[in-house]
């Protein structure tokens, strides 16, 4: 049995272990190909060494891609600013890290080469079914892969692991002296495997105490408006004419699809192999296999789909089905029951055509020119196209049809930006649009006066949460004397509530979550009431009613796994903290705003770039 636990600790290890690699992959600006970009130019300077161009640009399209493929709405100007800045600061730990390991000279061994490409493979491999059995990494499987692996396979591995190890070096270097007591690690487990169960009353404040229970004077008003100013801050905001031209597709760019799509459909039906069409022209991530789908349920496809396929005939080809995902002709294979078929697909992704396009673009050019000579409004008119008046806000400048229009945002609040000027035309990923600024409002602070309304709100919820913690330790002096918290909350008129067994972090229903009420619940014995606990902007007594405590063998079963575990966040902690003073005292020279010059600068900012 130790035995068996032994063996699962050193696999269950090896994971931790590459998920610390994973801190050094994206903590650390790491590739995980282990290769380094080559350059093409430089774009600044760490301690001295150059930035290449290309560095960068490879780290940010890896973040941005990153970003994309975890959000479904597209990312906006301002987002793609902090994704650069992002990028930027990845690439400078990389060097610095580069610089430390070269500086304590850390290299890596022949031997621990071998050793990690036999014993720690990559975690995609580890994910890659290849290499699993019933569902679970096998390392014969790898191992037996690594000793037939094609020669650029090995020294892919080579490049990964002597990138890997010297960092995992330098971290075990940074890290070391850092301990956990067997008493922090009995602590740690008991907060998430003790569990209590409590009764409790709530006096609900906001709802029990009336506004006639307490008074709020006009010098506590003033004395909250002085303490905290900060929170009546309005920001500046303008009222703007807005016009924008979506680059959405038209109804006749749709047309345009469906059309071609009818003409694929034709081309299937006079001979052509779906196949061969699928891998020429589907979109799709299916195209390189011929547009096959593979087996697929009823009910598995959106409905459009799903209604076609479970009528269509196998062997035929379907006419063209519009979706959200684009245009879709479909082919049944084969048909196993009502329920299941086999089916392959071609879907056109439903976008701008050419001539679209170059409408699109030459409206825009035009609106910004036309706009010189004439207010927005006036060139909207002239070009047939709908203007808005709306009112924008500095910290999120937001108008209907473009979204966040954060670049036409900062043009409005420059200081330079005049009443009646007409700004370029700005592109984002959902509109050309130009804006023209009417009137400004710069920020400020609301005065006492305006602030008074939502003032007495803030004071009135504490005041509340004062007049039912009065009546709360009424309550406990009556439960002091003798009585049972069921009895006196009756005649307090407060429901008694029950929970089920929780940890320290568990959320719990009525109490909450980290918070007072909690804590108090797992410093009473059992029977005990508590004091006066206020948490939520409520008022709690509480009586723990069970206690089921943390089981110290399973504990130390796992103890030695906890640990390492605990160590590796410690450590990653630290090596937070040693990074970010590496970079608070590098020497770091940013150049991307002379190198990266928009082409409509270039030629004025040409010396410079």
């Amino acid at each position: 049995m130790m035995q068996q636990l032994r063996n699962s600790t050193k696999w269950i290890m090896i994971l931790v272990a590459l998920a610390f690699v994973g801190l050094m992959v994206f903590e650390w600006g790491m590739d995980i190909s282990g290769r380094s970009a080559g350059s093409v130019g430089e774009i600044g300077r760490v301690n001295g060494t150059p930035v290449p161009f290309d560095r960068y640009q490879l780290t940010y399209r890896n973040i941005y891609e990153q970003t994309a493929s975890l959000q479904e709405d597209p990312i906006t100007n301002a987002q793609n600013s902090q994704l650069e800045d992002e990028a930027w600061e990845e690439v400078v730990r990389a060097i610095l890290i580069e610089q430390e390991l070269e500086r304590r000279g850390i290299r890596v061994t022949d031997e621990e080469l071998r050793s990690a490409a036999l014993f720690s493979p990559p975690p995609n491999l580890m994910e890659n079914p290849t290499f699993q059995t019933d569902g679970q990494f096998d390392l014969t499987r790898y191992q037996e892969w690594v000793a037939g692996a094609a020669p650029d396979i090995l020294l892919q591995l080579e490049a990964l692991y002597r990138d890997i190890i010297p960092r995992g070096k330098l971290a075990r270097q940074v890290g070391s002296g850092i301990h956990m007591s067997d008493s922090e690690l009995w602590d740690l487990y008991k907060q998430e495997n003790e569990t209590a169960s409590v009764s409790y009353v709530a006096f609900e404040p906001l709802s029990r105490v009336a506004d006639d229970q307490f008074e709020i004077t006009p010098r506590e008003i003033s004395d909250y408006y002085r303490e905290n100013r900060e929170s009546f801050f309005i920001p500046a905001s303008a009222t703007v004419v807005s016009v924008s031209m979506s680059k959405a597709p038209t109804p006749a760019d749709t047309a345009a699809v469906l059309a071609r799509a009818g003409e694929l459909m034709q081309s299937i039906l006079d001979g052509e192999d779906f196949a061969d069409v699928a891998m020429r022209e589907s979109t799709g991530p299916t195209a390189a296999g011929g547009g096959d789908l593979g087996g697929v349920a009823k009910g598995a496809m959106v409905p459009s789909l799903d209604s076609v396929v479970f009528s269509l005939r196998p062997g035929r080809v379907s006419e063209p089905v519009s979706t959200s995902f684009g245009v879709h002709l479909l082919e049944v294979t084969e048909r196993w029951s009502q329920d299941s078929a086999q089916v392959r697909h071609i879907v056109l992704d439903i976008v701008r055509t050419e001539d679209s396009e170059f409408a699109l673009f030459a409206m825009a050019d035009s609106l910004e020119e036309v706009a010189e000579s004439m207010s927005l409004a006036e060139a909207a008119t002239l070009l047939g196209i709908e203007a808005d008046t709306l009112e924008l806000t500095e910290t999120r400048p937001f108008v209907p049809g473009a979204g966040d229009v954060a670049e036409g945002g900062e043009w409005i609040f420059e200081p330079e930006t005049s009443l009646g000027e007409v700004s370029p035309v700005f592109e984002n990923r959902l509109a050309f649009y130009s804006l023209e600024l009417v009137s400004y409002d710069p920020a400020r602070y609301q005065t006492e006066d305006e602030a008074q309304s939502a003032i007495r709100g803030y004071i009135g919820v504490d005041k509340r949460i004062e007049v039912a913690a009065e009546e709360a330790r009424e309550l406990v002096d009556e439960v002091r004397s003798g009585r049972s918290l069921s009895e006196v909350a009756l005649e307090f008129a407060v429901e008694l509530r029950d929970t089920d067994p929780f940890t320290r972090n568990d959320f719990v229903p009525g109490l909450g979550r980290f918070n007072a009420a909690v804590g108090a619940s797992f410093g009473l014995e059992v029977g005990e009431v508590s004091d006066v606990v206020e948490a939520n902007q409520n008022v709690f007594v509480i009586e723990r009613t069970a206690l089921q405590p943390a089981d110290s063998v399973a504990w130390m079963a796992q103890m030695d796994l906890q640990r390492q575990q605990q160590l590796l966040i410690l450590r990653q902690a630290r090596l937070n903290l040693w990074i970010e003073a590496l970079r608070q005292s590098a020497n770091v020279v940013d150049r991307r705003e002379q190198v990266l010059v928009p082409a409509d600068e270039q030629e004025v900012a040409g010396p410079l770039r």
